[in-house]
């Protein structure tokens, strides 16, 4: 499982050879220029300016469609844009591994050679690669016997809703990158999708993203291990379940798979985006043959990048979570230990919008003095998070050597939503692939909690806020409209189906069902309006729609053409001020069981 790391023997040619920017430091990482002062060498990421255009992921037909879309797209960007760059550095001896997950470029050099990537026109900037140490989770305080489903499982109602329909996670997968997993702990092996009962096979299934070291599993390790026992911990709260009295799991009925990104707890953005990039596609154990179909639904991530390990560019990921989840792969993100102060979730990736970050709750789902709060200000953004909060102390989960342990921590909460995620997918399959659904059906059904704490100006006592983001997550089985399923399925047959609206100004999204008019009503649905605001319409997960204060762009004509397929009436209408296509106010005659056909005329840009 060897990555691929060129090393030459040849002398680095000066700076000078490469060219001379005056303003070259600007565009390196302060980390990066301490880090290799002295005549030392550092490691960093070069961030080429050329990146993917994924604006046409959302309207693939279905999440394995996205999933290759993206694959193939950020492929063909940096197999188009990195060879010169590589020429210069395999010229100059110093080692280096390209991505593709973002246009980027590992590389480990000395100063000359972080002047020579910054000069270059064709590099945005030169990012740091520090080793980061994970804050691991506190132990918790509870008697280690089994006590049948856990009482946080309890708690956000999943044996209640899901397993009481019949609904325990089949067909879904879930994934975690983390310190690694015992995959053949009792709770874990016959959940694991490498495992059929009788053989394991780990191709596809596993990859391990360090490469040097790595404590008692070693380096590139060929099977699930789990150097510390923090991954398997989350990864028991996601599907754990020993067949008798541990029921430890979210999802038992759930598939999982896994990546090792830390090394005995540290990790760098370099082993975060390596398997980012995996799930994208992932490989046999070789690292060859990627299958974008085998990705995952959700990922779960409770680790993160502070400042003080010299994460200083708030950006340093948000490319590589962007392209994930434009992929359709929800991507779960423990909000932070640091509060319980304002603006403490300060770190990669827990800060930016493609992530759904979690903040931790107790037992009767008050939140715990060190989930870190919102609102983001280390990116400037003043973005609310957490998004939402779930059960994160005194967690009882497996551990390695067949134990089970309490740890309690964000990154107890996180793993919660990522079995919820799995639920929902497993219970109506159309939210496979549509972040934005199951993003809004989480928040949706989240029990609102309020506090006295005001965080941004945002006032506590308000949904959502920043200590809690939506509420506490809890259980609700979902329905066929939530997700923009439709009789007829994609951008046809939108007679039950759902849009999202979204205010990209406030960042403020509802979902908005198809109404009796057969109209998608943003504003009655309770999205927030100005003079000014740019609102994006998304209709069924694939059609997607630019509108600019009641004006639409964005498609090629903007009209809808409605027909009733059951009695063969058609009619065409214009797009309506309600941001909607009112396919009754033109006219068409609709009866209860009718089945109605929107269809979009003129090509969707």
């Amino acid at each position: 499982m060897k990555r691929f790391i060129v090393t030459l023997l040849f002398a680095i040619v000066s700076a000078t050879a490469w060219g001379a920017g005056v303003d070259w430091r600007a565009k390196v990482d302060p980390w990066v220029l301490d880090t290799s002062n002295g005549g030392r060498t550092t490691e960093f990421l070069v961030h080429l300016r050329d990146q993917a255009d994924l604006r046409d992921a959302a309207r693939q037909s279905s999440k394995e469609a996205r999933g290759r879309f993206v694959y193939e797209r950020l492929n063909e960007t940096a197999r188009r844009t990195q060879g010169p760059v590589i020429e210069v550095l395999r010229a100059a001896g110093v080692e280096y591994r390209p991505f593709w997950v973002s246009n980027m470029i590992w590389v480990r050099g000395d100063i000359a050679t972080v002047r020579a990537m910054a000069e270059r026109a064709d590099v945005e900037g030169v990012r740091a690669n520090p080793r980061v140490k994970m804050e691991m989770p506190a132990r918790g305080v509870g008697l280690d016997a089994p006590t049948g489903i856990e009482p946080n499982i309890n708690q956000v109602g999943a044996p209640q809703v899901f397993w009481a329909a019949g609904v325990t996670g089949a067909g879904a997968v879930v994934a975690g990158q983390d310190t690694g997993y015992d995959w053949d702990h009792p709770a874990l092996k016959n959940h694991y999708r490498g495992w059929n009962g009788a053989n394991a096979d780990h191709n596809y299934n596993w990859h391990d993203s360090i490469h040097s070291g790595g404590g008692s599993c070693g380096a590139d390790s060929p099977v699930p291990c789990d150097d510390t026992n923090h991954g398997t911990h989350t990864m028991g709260t996601m599907v754990g379940d020993d067949g008798g009295s541990n029921q430890i799991g979210m999802a038992p009925g759930a598939k999982w798979m896994g990546c090792r990104n830390m090394d005995q707890g540290v990790g760098t953005p370099a082993t975060y985006s390596e398997c980012f990039e995996w799930f994208i596609a992932p490989t046999d154990l070789n690292d060859q043959n990627p299958d974008p179909s085998k990705s995952p639904d959700v990922i779960n991530n409770s680790w993160s990048c502070p400042t003080s390990e010299g994460c200083t560019n708030p950006n340093i990921l948000r490319n590589v979570v962007e392209n994930t989840r434009a992929a359709g792969i929800v991507v779960v993100q423990s909000a932070g230990n640091s509060g319980s102060g304002c603006s403490t979730v300060n770190t990669p990736a827990a800060i930016y919008d493609a992530a759904f970050s979690v903040g931790a709750v107790n037992a009767s789902n008050n939140i715990v003095s060190f989930s870190s709060r919102g609102p983001v200000t280390f990116d400037n953004s003043q973005r609310l998070k957490p998004d939402a909060s779930a059960p994160g102390e005194n967690i009882r989960s497996s551990v390695p050597g067949n134990g089970y342990a309490f740890f309690s921590g964000t990154s107890m909460a996180g793993p919660h939503v990522a079995g919820l995620v799995a639920l929902a997918i497993s219970a109506q399959s159309c939210f496979a692939g549509d972040v934005d659904a199951i993003e809004q059906y989480v928040r949706t059904h989240a029990t609102p909690r309020t506090t006295t704490q005001t965080c941004g100006g945002i006032p506590g006592s308000g949904i959502p806020n920043n200590t809690y983001g939506y509420g506490a997550i809890m259980s609700a089985l979902p329905v066929a409209n939530e997700c923009g399923a439709s009789v007829g399925g994609g951008i046809n047959g939108l007679t039950n189906g759902v849009a999202q609206c979204v205010n990209q100004r406030t960042g403020q999204r509802v979902a908005a069902p198809l109404d009796a008019a057969l109209a998608f009503n943003c504003e009655a649905a309770g999205l927030n309006t100005a003079a000014g605001d740019n609102l994006q319409l998304r209709v069924n997960g694939n059609a997607r729609v630019e509108l600019i204060t009641g004006t639409a762009t964005g498609v090629g004509v903007q009209r809808v053409r409605c027909q009733n397929t059951t009695t063969g009436q058609s009619v065409t209408t214009a797009l309506g001020g309600r941001l909607g296509w009112n396919c009754t106010a033109a006219g068409l005659i609709v009866n209860p069981g009718d089945n109605v056909i929107q269809t979009i005329i003129g090509a969707a840009e």
